[in-house]
């Protein structure tokens, strides 16, 4: 894995990272592309960039895109670079933004959640070196219409969309902060097409419904690229009353700074690339969409918000930042996935004192990791305490757990056909079996059938008793067949699990040693064991441990 970068003061005295001090430690660490020619925003970019996620390539190959030269479908040209992927095309580049190893993230989550960092107040921000307002928005090629804002899905999205986004609320009530990740279609060079989950209980809905009790417009700035901890912040769900940008802080190890946006009374991240300031409307709705959503289908067009622009402030040489979602894999559901499993196992393990349970994996490609999960154990974990964890695995967060599927340690779930291999031999539909109703739909498509409701399926498919071992050859013979295959120049070899044999329980140590005996050569040693032990007394197929020994024989 690619070196972290290493936290430290040397960040321009921030003490944290901003997106071009990622992008260069990205580009350090040969997980940048940067595409100097022209390539067209509205045709080319995203499936330029889909082609590293549908095109075979294995997840380590996958590497952030720089584009320097962007046009559009009408010959424009545009002054500002754009950058996809830098946040999580993999989880290596998702762990340098963080600063740590990839296999402690899910500990660095856990401490800062913990122990959030408060931001601090500063003057004459980045973000605010160009300020964007008034009549200035107005007219094709201003506002909005200036920024190179691709097209996610081209073929089935009707606008582009900013989606890589950190959208900034503040309840009335509290005073305090939230960011959540919402996508925005670009209606008119001061308008926005805003999207807000409403059964995902996003907390920017909830002061929503706050400003239109009081007949009031809703504040809201719109960042567009920014330091890593807070681009990991804003799509995650951080329990009501904290302030996303602290937990940033302590991701960063740092606090992040702020500033006074310019038109609404916020607080905006100063190192931000963009910022887009301006009102929800909470009377009006208007159409939004078609737009391909992160759950991988497209999101047909509906009513949505509105969003009023008043301003747009940016860097002197702002870099666009975009997101690349829709189909898993994607950037989008790597940058959720790599802090929703060990946010998962800290509750199940460490919140619930479940035992024996290793790993929490959320399947990705194609199902956006929420709807399918599996529970690795350790074998002779008691079957109550298996069924403790799929119950609560259902229950964690209302948009994940449709299926859950418990596992042994041996079954790896990322691989499709060892999971079968375990629903095939070691669970029972009647017995291991427990579907819950009335689910909420979550993150998808409409349900047309079951009032909307969905359900959750909880599959036991752990090791209940010993079983022979699995039909491989011992480890030493294929490790030492793997070596003789390399010697022949063989083709390259991909070992998929299982790759060798184990005993899963039922072995005994006089069959091992009947196995030692053939591979050494001696088979027919067996062969006189299996003379002696002759008889006329049993039926064809019947175990040797189901009939009496003979007399005087063991």
């Amino acid at each position: 894995m690619a070196t972290a970068v290493n936290k430290s003061a040397c960040f321009g005295g921030r003490g944290y990272p901003d997106l071009r001090d990622h992008l260069r430690a990205l580009k350090e660490a040969d997980l940048l592309y940067t595409i100097d020619e022209p390539v067209n925003k509205d045709t080319e970019l995203m499936p330029l960039v889909r082609w590293q996620f549908r095109g075979g390539i294995p997840e380590a190959g996958r590497k952030a895109f720089l584009f320097t030269n962007i046009t559009n479908s009408q010959g424009r040209t545009y002054d500002l670079p754009m950058v996809v992927g830098a946040m999580a095309a993999t989880p290596a580049i998702y762990g340098i933004g963080m600063g740590v190893p990839v296999d402690k993230i899910g500990d660095h989550w856990k401490q800062a959640l913990s122990n959030p960092i408060p931001p601090v107040v500063v003057a004459n921000a980045p973000c605010q070196e160009i300020i964007i307002e008034g009549a200035a928005l107005d007219g094709e090629g201003n506002g909005l219409d200036a920024l190179p804002v691709p097209l996610s899905t081209p073929g089935f999205d009707v606008a582009p969309y900013l989606t890589s986004t950190g959208c900034i609320t503040r309840d009335p009530d509290t005073g305090v902060q939230n960011m959540g990740t919402y996508r925005g279609g670009i209606k008119a060079p001061n308008r926005i097409g805003l999207k807000m989950f409403v059964n995902l209980r996003q907390g920017g809905h909830a002061h929503w419904h706050k400003y239109k009790a009081r007949g009031e417009k809703m504040p809201m700035a719109i960042m567009v690229g920014c330091p890593p901890s807070l681009a990991y912040v804003s799509p995650q769900k951080i329990r009501d009353g904290v302030d996303e940008i602290s937990v940033a802080g302590a991701l960063a190890g740092a606090p992040i700074r702020i500033t006074k946006a310019k038109t609404v009374d916020l607080m905006v991240p100063a190192e931000a690339e963009i910022i887009i300031e301006g009102l929800v409307d909470t009377d009006m709705f208007e159409p939004e969409g078609p737009f391909g959503e992160s759950h991988g289908h497209i999101n047909l067009e509906e009513y949505n918000f509105i969003f009023e622009v008043t301003a747009i402030t940016r860097r002197k040489d702002a870099i666009m930042a975009t997101i690349i979602s829709q189909v898993t894999p994607s950037e989008s559901s790597v940058i959720k996935r790599v802090a929703m499993e060990p946010k998962f196992l800290n509750h199940l393990r460490d919140g619930l004192g479940i035992k024996g349970l290793r790993h929490v994996s959320m399947h990705e490609p194609l199902t956006n990791i929420r709807r399918v999960l599996f529970l690795v154990f350790d074998r002779d974990v008691p079957t109550t305490e298996i069924w403790r964890a799929l119950y609560a695995a259902s229950a964690v967060d209302s948009a994940c757990g449709k299926y859950v599927i418990a596992v042994n340690e041996d079954i790896d779930p990322e691989n499709g056909d060892a999971v079968f291999w375990a629903l095939a031999y070691r669970s029972n539909p009647a017995l291991d079996v427990v579907i819950l109703p009335h689910r909420d739909r979550g993150h998808g498509p409409a349900l047309e059938r079951g009032n909307g409701e969905d359900a959750s399926m909880l599959i036991d498919a752990t090791l209940k008793a010993d079983m022979p071992p699995i039909a491989l050859p011992k480890k030493e013979y294929m490790e030492h067949a793997k070596e003789l295959w390399e010697t022949l120049g063989l083709p390259p070899l991909k070992p998929e699990s299982p790759w060798h044999g184990y005993s899963l329980g039922d072995w005994t140590d006089e069959w091992d040693d009947m196995a030692k005996r053939a591979a050494d050569g001696d088979y027919l040693e067996n062969g006189r064991r299996s003379a002696q032990l002759r008889r006329n007394d049993v039926a064809p197929n019947i175990s040797i441990r189901d009939v009496p020994p003979l007399h005087g024989k063991e």
